[in-house]
């Protein structure tokens, strides 16, 4: 069992920044490709970044390339997604997941991870 805890959210003007984190506990994470999701108020949850196992592959959503970055640190097992020049439609309940996905492979699906957090909400201010 991996338990994700995300932190870092927050209010912020249109243009500014954010780091968030995802801190695991259970088991280490340097097993799992790693994830950032997101669902702003009447949407379906989407996809936004996702590392493999090393951190040496990682994948963003077009409407964040550019501006989010996703990293890890297995030895503080820990993820985390840097925001900048952020927008009001970046306004969402951000989530962190976790998946065994074979190789060094990343996925972009919600249904290739395992375990979620239980996400911190990120208001951008216009």
């Amino acid at each position: 069992q991996v338990r994700l805890v995300e932190s870092g959210g927050g209010l912020v003007q249109a243009g500014g920044s954010l780091k968030l984190s995802c801190a695991a506990s259970g088991r280490t994470i340097a097993g799992y490709s790693m994830g950032w999701f997101r669902q702003a108020p009447g949407k379906a949850r989407e996809f936004v970044a996702a590392i493999n196992r090393s951190g040496a592959n990682t994948i963003t959503t077009n409407s964040v390339k550019g501006r989010f970055t996703i990293s890890r640190d297995n030895g503080k097992n820990t993820v985390y997604l840097q925001m900048n020049s952020l927008k009001p439609e970046d306004t969402a309940v951000y989530y962190c997941a976790a998946g065994l996905i074979p190789g060094t492979g990343v996925v972009a699906t919600s249904s290739g991870y395992t375990y979620w957090g239980q996400g911190t909400q990120v208001t951008v201010s216009s």
